[in-house]
């Protein structure tokens, strides 16, 4: 093998691994990238698209520092935000260890307690896991924690971009600052992601601590030269039973993955392609881990068939090689579309494809806008969300059930370099935690409190380990076999003679439903199964929001292939809709009987309006202050000028972006956020109003 400066600094070990049993002529260009800076310790944020060679890139130097370097214990934490994604990983993590006799584990809540107690004893050199999972081993009272992460060097942060984006993030970060406390030196930090439109700031926000530490930074992002257009097309099918029939007809002897962005479509499609007589198989989250398993290994081994998936499927885990993606509706975001466009062509010969196909007009509008700003080269900035205070109450209890007893400072200390909280909101925190008896006082010391064993003292604090709050669902049973869970709602739902469900692709009859232990068991029958899950609402950014807008008016993706019946729809969406645009302003019309305000701003800003108009102009709103990601509702006596001039003394008031207003928050939404007992109410408000 030639090649440049980096193979020749990896251990010969690894070199001759990487040439005789990968059978690799080279190494990618980030994979020869990444050597020198992570070999220097540098935190690095690698870039490529879905299978680039990333956890090569971080793995290969992080093994060549390990032996070289003489690290002992668990000297590597991986991390991914899927359980079923750590699976898919584990058993070529542990080849690539082993070339240098090392090991490599998984863990996480599908783990046994037997394997778990062989980690304690034999710790693994590489633990592949999940920020739960690394919360639950700081407060374990099988380890002792100081010394089983004592020896902890790098952390692989893989997928950090879905990290990053929701309250996982922070609290990933503050686990990293408990574990490095305990490993007594910094961690360093490799982040691996598909493209992103901040990087820089990715990379920075990963850092933690290390910023403060002015630890070298370094984003590996290679051009590829040369790289082909991929194959995008859009299609317009207006029903799930007219998506299945196009997906049967296309591409037959190749393997396809479908993604539709509800479990409900999914089950839908599935049902739908197997009544035209195709192999299908499932995969999305309500499903169980065995269903799930069964399903990605056939479909990785079988070809002639079609899998449909939620986004379960975007993050990189392997279903063998794929033909083709195929999408159902539209993605939120141009990011999320690249993770799955680069699913396909990765055998030599092969190129990327997708072909979006049109459910609703509203998301063949959303596939439209989306595709504008693929082609004009727009990926979003990955945003954490503002105001985590809530993670910070979390930690907090953490902290003191890890320690035992820990001083009103302690958590400041670690959480602090996050910027989580000001210290003055640090401190009201606290002072709610001892206040409602989440922590007990005795002298200058504080510890877990009786409100804290009430609310989270079950199963060993396990609901306080994830700062995600899963939907209640109810267990679906075939015999002793789980097939997975749905909403309740699917049960209760009226209906005319028997209940059936579709759940995996197949059809089931209700036969008993236990409430008492959330179960409900099931017969297989032949069709005409629904279901549905409960989902907030979809919040748009106001990049997407505003391409929709431009292509009413008239603007077109490029490098996009639009079908006939794409094109019609096009332009008879431009014919009806072109009231709701204008090239210059935002549009006030009334439409279907009521006065809207076209804004085309994304939820988050329109929030930010209802809440503005409602402190400078309540008279403006109508009864209910509805509004989505494209309109406000308005009273039916609103006109242009008076809404004009209310956003006028609203900006003057709280700020050309309205930043300085903040949303009305309902009981609900509290209900929706996760440790909202830890906080005082307003301070809780604060949290949700600032997303």
């Amino acid at each position: 093998m030639t090649s440049a400066t980096g193979f020749d600094r990896l251990h010969p070990v690894v070199q001759h691994h990487v040439v005789n049993t990968l059978g690799w002529p080279a190494l990618r260009a980030l994979q020869e990238d990444s050597i020198a800076p992570i070999l220097r310790g540098d935190d690095a944020l690698l870039l490529a698209p879905t299978a680039g060679g990333k956890t090569e890139a971080a793995l290969f130097p992080l093994l060549t520092r390990m032996d070289e370097e003489d690290w002992s214990g668990t000297s590597v934490l991986y991390v991914c935000p899927l359980k079923a994604l750590l699976n898919n990983l584990h058993p070529r993590v542990a080849a690539y260890a082993g070339w240098l006799g090392r090991t490599a584990a998984v863990r996480h809540g599908d783990v046994g307690a037997g394997a778990r107690r062989r980690q304690a004893i034999d710790r693994p050199d590489i633990l592949l896991t999940t920020p739960e999972s690394i919360e639950s081993l700081l407060v374990s009272t099988l380890y002792d924690p100081s010394d089983f992460f004592s020896g902890v060097r790098a952390v692989v942060v893989d997928e950090v971009h879905a990290f990053a984006g929701d309250d996982r993030g922070w609290h990933l970060l503050a686990v990293l600052e408990r574990v490095a406390a305990l490993a007594g030196r910094p961690l360093q930090r490799v982040g691996c992601s598909a493209t992103v439109g901040n990087a820089r700031d990715l990379l920075a926000w990963l850092q933690g601590s290390n910023r403060a530490r002015e630890v070298v930074a370094t984003v590996v992002a290679p051009v590829t030269p040369g790289a082909v257009d991929p194959e995008v097309g859009l299609d317009f099918v207006g029903t799930v039973p007219n998506a299945a029939t196009v997906v049967a007809q296309l591409h037959q002897g190749e393997k396809r993955l479908v993604f539709a962005d509800s479990r409900r479509t999914v089950e839908q499609m599935s049902v739908a392609l197997r009544d035209n007589g195709t192999e299908t198989f499932v995969s999305h989250s309500s499903l169980s881990l065995d269903e799930r398993r069964r399903a990605e290994a056939a479909f990785a081994e079988a070809r002639d068939c079609v899998i449909v998936s939620t986004s379960t499927l975007e993050l990189g885990i392997d279903v063998g090689d794929l033909d083709r993606v195929l999408q159902l509706g539209s993605p939120r975001t141009v990011a999320s579309f690249l993770q799955r466009l680069g699913r396909t062509g990765r055998r030599p010969g092969t190129s990327r494809n997708t072909l979006f196909l049109g459910l609703t007009d509203d998301d063949f509008l959303r596939a439209c806008g989306l595709l504008l700003l693929w082609s004009e080269g727009f990926v979003e900035a990955v945003e954490p969300p503002a105001a985590p205070l809530h993670i910070v109450g979390q930690q907090i209890l953490g902290l003191a059930l890890q320690r035992g007893t820990i001083a009103r400072g302690d958590a400041w200390d670690l959480l602090s370099p996050l910027a989580l909280a000001t210290r003055s909101k640090y401190d009201e925190v606290m002072a709610h935690l001892i206040e409602t008896g989440f922590l007990d006082v005795d002298g200058d010391v504080l510890f877990i409190g009786p409100e804290s064993e009430r609310r989270f003292g079950r199963r060993h604090f396990l609901d306080l380990m994830a700062v995600f709050l899963a939907a209640p669902e109810v267990k679906i049973l075939n015999g002793r076999e789980e097939v997975g869970s749905v909403d309740p709602i699917a049960l209760t739902m009226k209906r005319n003679g028997p209940r059936v469900i579709a759940l995996g692709g197949r059809s089931w009859l209700v036969t008993y439903i236990d409430w008492k232990r959330h179960r409900a068991y099931v017969e297989p029958v032949e069709g005409g199964g629904q279901v549905q899950w409960s989902s907030p609402p979809v919040a748009l950014s106001p990049q997407l929001c505003d391409a929709m807008r431009r292509v009413l008016l008239g603007e077109t993706p490029v490098r996009v292939s639009l079908s006939r019946r794409a094109t019609d729809r096009l332009a008879t969406l431009r014919r009806d809709r072109r009231h709701q645009v204008d090239e210059l302003s935002r549009v006030i019309v009334e439409d279907s009987g009521r006065v809207r305000w076209w804004t085309w701003a994304g939820l988050r800003q329109n929030a930010r309006y209802v809440a503005a108009l409602d402190a400078v102009a309540p008279e403006l709103l109508d009864d209910t202050s509805t509004y989505d990601n494209l309109q406000v509702a308005l009273r039916s006596d609103a006109d242009t000028y008076a809404v004009a001039s209310a956003v006028r003394a609203a900006r003057s008031r709280f700020g050309d972006d309205l930043g300085g207003v903040t949303p009305a928050v309902d009981e609900r939404a509290l209900r929706g956020l996760k440790f909202a007992e830890l906080l005082p109410l307003e301070l809780a408000r604060e949290v949700l109003g600032r997303r």
